[in-house]
């Protein structure tokens, strides 16, 4: 990996973690950039392809959840990790929703910092290799999932997914006719099983099911199994509730 493929964008507005941070992910042999605004991030991201961001929430101008929901508007997936002085679940959930992919609370340990950076990097990697091995198209009724070029199309529509939304969707289609709890859909597809984060699958379903179902109030696609969790019906399954 070169250095270009090995830069990490870090946008943090105090000066002394700025400083930590650059001294301590340079000696594990990345390459570090660090912004002070939202704005000049958002910028930095127009010209540059980090391997991964680490963003301050409590930042000048646009803060960092109005960062972190642009940078998942763009067509390029940058992992983040969110640093916070707020610790509360609300802002954690909320984080998680917009598409970090890990939340650090400060005051931090820098090796805890480095090892979820590796974390989240195995599991690009892993995500990566897996979509290769997965290249295949994937057809669903009228549902077609693209995974190279994460793309849906439901029929002769294109359906605009987010990337997180597009993961639960590639995830639940090739694992139909499966049930899974929350707490099991976050570790396969965020990477993570935390209790108090159900909320944010809960959301990702509700969305998903805006975007791809005739009446989301009675799914075809994306069925809850009442008491346990959700499940990917089988083509020609009826919309069923389990106890």
């Amino acid at each position: 990996m070169n250095k270009q493929h090995k830069r990490v964008l870090v946008i943090e507005d105090d000066p002394d973690i700025g400083a930590m941070l650059m001294l301590n992910l340079r000696a594990e042999g990345f390459e570090v950039a660090i912004e002070t605004s939202g704005e000049v991030g958002l910028r930095w991201l127009q010209r540059e392809q980090p391997l991964l961001m680490v963003l301050d929430l409590m930042l000048p101008g646009i803060d960092g959840l109005q960062v972190c929901r642009k940078v998942r508007e763009r067509a390029e997936y940058v992992p983040i990790i969110i640093l916070s002085a707020k610790s509360s679940e609300t802002q954690r959930v909320v984080g998680l929703e917009l598409g970090a992919d890990d939340y650090l609370t400060k005051p931090f340990s820098t090796a805890e910092l480095i090892a979820r950076i590796h974390a989240v990097l195995r599991r690009m990697k892993a995500a990566e290799a897996l979509a290769e091995h997965r290249a295949g198209v994937i057809h669903h009724g009228p549902i077609t999932i693209d995974p190279i070029a994460r793309e849906v199309r439901l029929l002769d529509r294109e359906v605009i997914l987010t990337s997180k939304e597009f993961d639960l969707l590639a995830f639940f289609a090739r694992n139909a006719g499966r049930t899974y709890r929350r707490t099991e859909l976050l570790d396969h597809v965020w990477g993570h099983s935390h209790d108090g984060y159900e909320h944010t699958v809960n959301s990702h379903i509700n969305r998903l099911r805006a975007k791809i179902e005739d009446d989301p109030a009675k799914p075809a696609y994306v069925l809850t199994v009442w008491g346990v969790g959700y499940k990917f019906a089988l083509p020609g399954e009826s919309v069923r509730s389990d106890a």
